[in-house]
């Protein structure tokens, strides 16, 4: 992938969490501290300020460094959390990934996500959206299949309890709302997947 492409696939994920700050900021308000469409849309205007950049290096390095203007930028548990993720899975990615190595790479990241937060899926982070999409990222799924599996794996975190987060400081009254978290990551997945597709890069 050249330069102008990588450039157009940070574009569209950025752009996507722009389009629905407002959506992640009231689910925040609704379950936690109610800013994290603001962080997560900050986190990412520092990314885009890396560009053209950004887009020009390697993708080990571009992974890095967007994942330490997330965690330097971004407030709340989000930052250090998508931080920790993009940083490690530029660690585990190779410069000319095939689809096994974005999978080997994508559960690392899990693995690091879940060291830092010491939490599992299942408790209504991120990572019961991470975790279900990998798996039907490394079982072949083509684009379609991992964008439905985003989709349905956050709206599946709305009658979870909360183990995780501040999120778990209303106990019982967590339920019935969908994680902050697992929606902006599965709007990241499907923004970035949707970017690769038209690009002619995934099916």
């Amino acid at each position: 992938m050249d330069q102008q492409a990588k450039e157009l696939l940070i574009r569209a994920v950025a752009a996507t969490i722009f389009d629905h700050a407002d959506e992640l900021t009231a689910l925040d308000q609704a379950i936690g501290d109610g800013d994290h469409g603001i962080n997560l849309k900050r986190g990412f205007e520092a990314v885009l300020a890396e560009l053209p950049g950004l887009a020009a290096k390697p993708w080990p390095d571009l992974f890095k460094a967007a994942g330490m203007a997330m965690v330097m930028k971004v407030g709340g548990a989000s930052g250090p959390l998508f931080g920790t993720f993009f940083m490690e899975f530029g660690k585990a990615i190779g410069a000319e990934p095939d689809r096994a190595a974005v999978a080997a790479a994508f559960a690392k990241a899990i693995e690091a996500v879940k060291a830092r937060g010491r939490s599992e899926g299942g408790q209504k982070t991120l990572l019961d959206v991470l975790i279900p999409v990998n798996t039907v990222l490394a079982d072949g799924g083509d684009a379609a299949a991992i964008n439905a599996e985003a989709a349905a794996a956050a709206d599946r975190t709305v009658p979870l309890k909360a183990i995780r987060g501040r999120a778990s400081f209303l106990g019982e009254r967590s339920i019935g709302h969908m994680d902050p978290g697992a929606r902006s990551s599965s709007l990241v997945i499907m923004a970035a997947v949707d970017a690769l597709k038209n690009q002619g890069f995934v099916q």
